[in-house]
C-alpha cells in the first residue's frame, strides 16, 4: 500500500471515493491508517481528527480513495467538525461532492449508541458497509453479538475487523473493490427520534446483543485516578516526573550529540582554510543548525512519554479531571482537549477548537492555546534552563532543572486557562456551560508500533523544520553576522590584530549588519537585560522559536568554534553601561524564559488563527496582547530576580 496525506484541497477524481464515518474512539482513524498506510493522529478523546483527510489505498492493481471524516456522534451538528461530516454526506451540498460509498465504523462494546449514528447515515441513501470493531474487547468482557444476524437485520454488508488481524483487513479490502455489490436496505430506518430508538432496541434483540460487563480492572484503577483529590494529585505527580525524566534521561544523550558537533567544529577549523567556507560550515551549519539538533533527544523523549500516556488511555482521564478546572474558566473539558493538543504544537490545538459547540468557547480557547508550552519552546527552555540552573542543583531529591521545566509548563497551562477565561468574559457576559461527553477507554498496554510511529513522526517533523525553515533563516543570519567584510587595514585602524582570529571574529560580529539591527531595537528590550545578540535571536524566532537557539549558537561558534557551549555561558556585554559584565545573569536568563513563555513567536500559528477566525483582527490582537504580556512579565521577573540574587 502507499498513500498521501493532508487536508483535502482537491478531491482525487476518476477513482472510487469512500468516506469513513464513525464516533470518536470507534477505530475509524486507525482503520484509515491500516487501509492507506498513513500515520494520521489517533487518540482516546474526541476532537483529535478535526479536518477532512484523504488517502489512496492500493489493493492489488486497484486504487480506492478513502476520506477520513471527523469523529461524530450524530449528523445533527453542534460544532464545526460535526458540520463537516453532515455537509460531506449531504447529496444536496454541491460544494463538497458526495462520496461513492460510506464505511461506518461501529464499536461493538457501545453498539446501542453506535446504531443511532448508523441510522442517520443510512438515511442518506448512499451505499454503506459497516465495519464492526472491538469484537475482541466485547468477548473479553462477556458480551455477545451475532454478526450474521446483524448483517441480515441491517440489510447492508457488515465486516468484523480486529486490530492487528491481516485476515480481517484483507476481507474488508475485498469488499472495497466490489462496492457495486453492496446490499441496500429494503426499508431505511425511521427518521423520527422516538421511532429510531425503538428501531435500535428491536435490532439489538434480533442480533442477540448482550451488553459487555464493565472492565473491572479499569474500574478499580479509575476509582483512584479519577478521584477528585487523589486523581488530581497523581496527575500533577505524573507531569512532574515527566519533566524530571526529560533531563535525567535525555541530558547524557544531549551531551553526546553536543560533543559530536564540537568535534565537527574543531575539524572545520583545522582542515578548511578558506575563511568564507569555514565560516559557513562552522558558524551557520555546525554552530546554528547543530545547536538546535542537540535537542533532538529531548524532542524524542517528550513524544515518547506523551505516546505512552495516550496509548495507555490515561490522557482521556486527564481531560476528565481537568473538566472541573475548565468549568471555573467558564469552559468545558473539550477545551482542555484543545489545550492538551497544543503541547505538541499550537496549530493542531487551535484546529481542535472546531470540536467545541460554542463559538464563544472556540474563540476564547483559541486565544489561550498559544500560551501552552509547545515542543518548539522546549529547545529554548532546555538551553536557558541549563544556563540558569546547574545540573547538580537539587530541590530535595529532585533535580532543579526538572523542577524549573515543570513550573514553566504549569504556568503556561494556567496562563492559557486564565486567558481563555478573560476572553470568554470579554466576548460574552453569560451563556451556559454545555455538558461534556467523554468516553473512557479501557486501560491497555500502548502498542509499540504506534509509540514508535509517534516518536518517528515527531523527529521527522523536527528535522523537516530544521532542514527547511531554520536552515534558510540560519543562512540569512550568518550573512548578516558576516557582513560587511573588513579589510586588514580597517581592522588595524580599529586596533584589532588581523592575525588574532578570535579578536577578528569578535570585532566582525560586533560590527555586522546583524549587530546594527539588534542595536536598533535595543531600546525595546534593554529594560529586560537583553543585548543586541539576544534581540536578533528574539527577532529571528518569529519564523520558528528554535531559531533563537540557532542564533545564539552561531554567535558563540563565531567567537569559539571549538567550544561554543562554554562561550555562550561566558558571554559578556560588548558595550553600554554593563560592558564587560556577564550577559546571561540569573535575572536576564529568567526574564528570557518568561518572555518565551508568553510571547507569540510563531508566524505559522498566526496564519492558522487567521484561517480559523476569517480575519486578521484577532491574530493581531493575539500577537499584541501576548507581546505586551511577555514584556511586562519578563520585566517584573528581571527586576525581582535581580533584587533577590
Amino acid at each position: 500500500m502507499s498513500a498521501h496525506c493532508g487536508p483535502v484541497a482537491q478531491t482525487v477524481t476518476g477513482k472510487t471515493r469512500l468516506a469513513l464515518v464513525g464516533s470518536p474512539n470507534s477505530g475509524k482513524s486507525t482503520l484509515f491508517n491500516a487501509l492507506t498506510g498513513l500515520r494520521t493522529k489517533t487518540g482516546n478523546y474526541p476532537g483529535v481528527t478535526v479536518a477532512r483527510y484523504e488517502g489512496l489505498a492500493r489493493i492489488g492493481e486497484h486504487e480506492v480513495v478513502l476520506e477520513d471524516l471527523p469523529g461524530t456522534y450524530s449528523l445533527d451538528p453542534i460544532s464545526p467538525d460535526e458540520q463537516v461530516v453532515a455537509d460531506a454526506l449531504d447529496p444536496d451540498n454541491p460544494g463538497i461532492g458526495t462520496p461513492d460509498g460510506i464505511l461506518v465504523t461501529i464499536d461493538a462494546t457501545t453498539l446501542r449508541r453506535s446504531l443511532g449514528l448508523l441510522a442517520q447515515v443510512m438515511q442518506t441513501g448512499l451505499p454503506i458497509c459497516v465495519v464492526l470493531t472491538c469484537r475482541d474487547e466485547l468477548a473479553r468482557r462477556g458480551g455477545t453479538l451475532d454478526v450474521s444476524a446483524l448483517r441480515r437485520a441491517l440489510g447492508v454488508p457488515v465486516v468484523g475487523v480486529t486490530s492487528g488481524s491481516r485476515n480481517d483487513l484483507a476481507q474488508l479490502q475485498s469488499m472495497l473493490l466490489d462496492r457495486d455489490a453492496w446490499e441496500r436496505p429494503v426499508v431505511p430506518p425511521p427518521t423520527d427520534p422516538s421511532q429510531r430508538r425503538a428501531w435500535v432496541e428491536s435490532l439489538l434483540q434480533s442480533v442477540g446483543y448482550e451488553v459487555p460487563e464493565a472492565d473491572h480492572r479499569t474500574r478499580r484503577i479509575d476509582s483512584v485516578l479519577l478521584h477528585p483529590l487523589w486523581g488530581t494529585l497523581i496527575f500533577f505527580a505524573t507531569m512532574f516526573a515527566f519533566f524530571q525524566i526529560i533531563f535525567t534521561v535525555a541530558t547524557p544523550l544531549q551531551d553526546a550529540v553536543q560533543s559530536l558537533f564540537d568535534r565537527l567544529g574543531t575539524l572545520v577549523t583545522e582542515y578548511v582554510s578558506n575563511p568564507l567556507l569555514s565560516g559557513f560550515l562552522g558558524n551557520a551549519l555546525i554552530g546554528g543548525l547543530g545547536s538546535v539538533l542537540v535537542f533532538l533527544p529531548q524532542i524524542a523523549l517528550l513524544f515518547l512519554m506523551i505516546s505512552l500516556l495516550e496509548g495507555s488511555g490515561y490522557l482521556s482521564r486527564a481531560a476528565f479531571l481537568m473538566d472541573r478546572l475548565m468549568a471555573k474558566a467558564g469552559l468545558e473539558g473539550r477545551a482542555f482537549v484543545a489545550l492538551l493538543s497544543s503541547l505538541a504544537c499550537a496549530i493542531p490545538g487551535i484546529m481542535a477548537t472546531r470540536s467545541l459547540p460554542s463559538a464563544k468557547d472556540r474563540f476564547a480557547t483559541m486565544m489561550g492555546a498559544p500560551l501552552m508550552t509547545c515542543s518548539a519552546r522546549l529547545t529554548v527552555y532546555v538551553l536557558l534552563t541549563g544556563l540558569l540552573v546547574s545540573p547538580d542543583t537539587r530541590v530535595g531529591p529532585f533535580g532543579a532543572q526538572g523542577v524549573v521545566m515543570f513550573a514553566l509548563y504549569l504556568v503556561g497551562a494556567l496562563s492559557a486557562m486564565a486567558t481563555a477565561w478573560v476572553f470568554k468574559r470579554f466576548s460574552s457576559r453569560g451563556g451556559p456551560v454545555l455538558p461534556f461527553y467523554m468516553e473512557m477507554p479501557s486501560y491497555r498496554l500502548p502498542r509499540l508500533r504506534s509509540v514508535a510511529e509517534s516518536i518517528l513522526g515527531a523527529c521527522k517533523g523536527f528535522l523537516h523544520k530544521v532542514g527547511r525553515i531554520i536552515l534558510l533563516v540560519t543562512i540569512g543570519l550568518w550573512l548578516l553576522l558576516s557582513l560587511p567584510m573588513h579589510s586588514d587595514a580597517q581592522l588595524r585602524s580599529a586596533g584589532v590584530n588581523p592575525a588574532d582570529q578570535a579578536a577578528v571574529s569578535a570585532y566582525e560580529v560586533d560590527h555586522s549588519y546583524a549587530a546594527d539591527i539588534g542595536h536598533a531595537i535595543e531600546p525595546v528590550f534593554e529594560p529586560l537585560g537583553f543585548d543586541w545578540r539576544i534581540n536578533i535571536g528574539v527577532l529571528g524566532s518569529l519564523s520558528a522559536r528554535e531559531v533563537f537557539v540557532a542564533t545564539l549558537g552561531q554567535v558563540a561558534a563565531a567567537q569559539n568554534p571549538d567550544q561554543p557551549a562554554e562561550t555562550l555561558a561566558q558571554m559578556t556585554y560588548t558595550d553600554g553601561p554593563h560592558q564587560g559584565q556577564k550577559l546571561f545573569t540569573p535575572a536576564t536568563t529568567a526574564a528570557l524564559l518568561v518572555f518565551f513563555l508568553y510571547a507569540l513567536q510563531c508566524m505559522s500559528t498566526i496564519g492558522v488563527m487567521r484561517r480559523e477566525t476569517g480575519s486578521w483582527r484577532w491574530p493581531a490582537v493575539a500577537f499584541g496582547y501576548m507581546f505586551v504580556l511577555a514584556w511586562t512579565m519578563a520585566f517584573l521577573t528581571h527586576t525581582l530576580v535581580g533584587l533577590l540574587v
